[in-house]
């Protein structure tokens, strides 16, 4: 059996701040918080908490609803400005054919 696989990626905007001697990341418009030793771990935590939130949201078939009820919508002209740096979340699916 082989199988077919799929990787998208999704940019989404995120913060980090210092509280209480941790870094702490979020990606506000999804409420979803990580946290680490230094900036770059609290990032990378966030990056794995917010691929495996949209592994499950996919996989439950809540994806778009989802996206759409956080106040995401489909732009034409390109992405906007937001103010926020982003991070390039990798999700990866996997079809057996």
């Amino acid at each position: 059996m082989r199988a077919n696989h799929i990787e998208f990626r999704i940019k989404l905007p995120f913060e980090v701040s210092l509280e209480g001697g941790y870094y702490i990341s979020s990606c506000p418009p999804l409420d979803v918080l990580s946290q680490g030793d230094t900036e770059q771990e609290a990032i990378d935590n966030l990056e794995e908490a917010l691929g495996l939130f949209l592994e499950g949201c996919y996989e439950n078939g809540t994806l778009e609803t989802v996206l759409k009820e956080s106040g995401f919508r489909e732009v034409i002209s390109g992405p906007p400005e937001i103010g926020m740096p982003l991070l390039d979340v990798p999700i990866y699916l996997a079809a057996h054919a």
